[in-house]
């Protein structure tokens, strides 16, 4: 059995408690001991000494893609050639465990089987990467792609039962349906809905009989309520959400999970110059007006309970891979959460759509250890947990992918081990 003990950190656990300060005890891939740790079970174990740094849970984004290339040529994620854009996807995955990511939901693939070889990979040992689950290309009805060489096509309920087939035939663990338009296209408005409720029903139901999820990218209000009325499980960006909209998404609460990309929409609005899409141009085909119609309807959102989750679109040139918790800052800012309800929703609700509640997104005893040490208090700056240097550790099943020698210290003697911790929680694994 390999142990690694976290002494003196300030646990920040996602069950809604406060940080308290304390220790945690590793076994093998498990969280074994949160709170106070028995000298005697950590004897021989590899002491990390926290000096009170924040110990908490790896973060979750909920709409990831490896296949992003970093460029602000949309066509060239389809003439990338698969064998430079599989060795781009790997690094991509290393980019987000690197960021502190150790759970991401795959939202797309630019080819077939992209996501479906790095999730394997991740999982085999092959390469570094968060838990991953995979997502193919995404559906779009004819005329209604957003980018066509990365796209699959299909017309009809039939259609769309046969692409359903086609992508779970490759090992896909969700389904994408591309619904609605996007402003950055130049041709494709985000308020157009492009799909019939018989076809993203046929879709849906498809999937389902199969076990697998669907996740669309749903921009305008009618799309927003096509997916809950046909069970669509994840629903992407629901930026132009109307007040039946939100009255079905709280209704469907207990299932359905809202990842909306704000990054997307800041950057794009505000930091997309430098590659040829400036301010003026964004408000003028209605980024602004998104913008304001989404931060409106998500703090409608929040406030009614519904499931929002970090994450999006990250991998175009002015949305690069690494800057992913710049959505935990946009929730703060411009959502109204505070700053453990971010982490709440990027940590624990992280598990739950990652469909492990019970062993992923928590610090608790029988969790999953995926753990980051960080160098500052993320609820009194969100913003810390964007600085890759102040993530000091990240470790995933208990094995460090980034650790620092300077903070070893001796393993535990039982016989004169000094109590660090809190007395209010003694909890071991039985």
């Amino acid at each position: 059995m390999s142990t690694t003990l976290f002494r003196n950190v300030s646990i920040l656990d996602s069950t809604g408690a406060d940080p308290y300060p304390g220790d945690v005890l590793v076994e093998d891939d498990r969280i074994a001991v949160v709170g106070t740790v028995d000298p005697a079970r950590a004897e021989g174990a590899r002491v990390i000494e926290g000096r009170g740094r924040t110990l908490m849970s790896g973060l979750c984004d909920a709409h990831t893609h490896f296949s992003w290339n970093n460029s602000a040529d949309l066509d060239g994620l389809g003439t990338m050639p698969v064998e430079e854009h599989l060795l781009f996807c790997i690094e991509s995955a290393r980019t987000y465990i690197d960021s502190g990511y150790t759970m991401c939901l795959g939202a797309a693939s630019a080819k077939d089987r992209l996501d479906v070889v790095c999730r394997d990979a991740i999982d085999a040992g092959r390469i570094p990467g968060p838990r991953y689950l995979a997502n193919g290309p995404e559906i779009a009805v004819t005329g209604g792609a957003l980018i066509k060489s990365i796209t699959k096509f299909a017309d009809g309920p039939e259609g769309m039962r046969k692409a359903v087939r086609e992508l779970i035939e490759l090992g896909v663990d969700q389904i994408k349906l591309s619904m609605t338009g996007e402003e950055i296209t130049g041709t494709q408005r985000a308020e157009d809905t492009y799909f019939s409720d018989e076809e993203v029903a046929a879709a849906v139901t498809e999937a389902h009989r199969r076990g697998k999820r669907v996740c669309a990218h749903a921009r305008s209000a009618e799309s927003v309520r096509m997916c809950v009325r046909h069970g669509v499980d994840i629903v992407y960006h629901a930026s132009f959400v109307d007040e039946e909209g939100l009255d079905m998404l709280e209704g469907a609460k207990d299932w359905v999970f809202v990842a909306p990309g704000l990054n997307w929409l800041v950057a794009t609005l505000y930091e997309a110059e430098a590659f040829g899409f400036p301010q003026e141009a964004a408000e003028a085909v209605g980024y602004k007006k998104e913008l304001e119609q989404a931060v409106k309807g998500l703090r409608e959102m929040h406030r009614r309970g519904i499931k929002l989750l970090p994450g999006g679109d990250y991998g175009f040139a002015w949305t690069p891979h690494g800057t992913y918790a710049r959505d935990l800052e946009h929730f703060v800012e411009l959502l109204g959460f505070t700053p453990m309800e971010a982490i709440l929703s990027a940590t624990a609700l992280g598990g739950e759509i990652m469909l492990r509640p019970h062993e992923l997104g928590k610090v608790q005893p029988g969790y999953l250890a995926d753990l980051i040490l960080v160098d500052g208090d993320p609820l009194a700056d969100i913003t810390v947990l964007q600085d890759h240097d102040r993530l000091h550790y990240v470790m995933k099943d208990g094995r460090f992918h980034k650790e620092s020698a300077a903070d070893e210290a001796p393993a535990p003697d039982p016989g004169n081990m000094p109590a660090t911790g809190t007395e209010q929680l003694v909890v071991q694994r039985a």
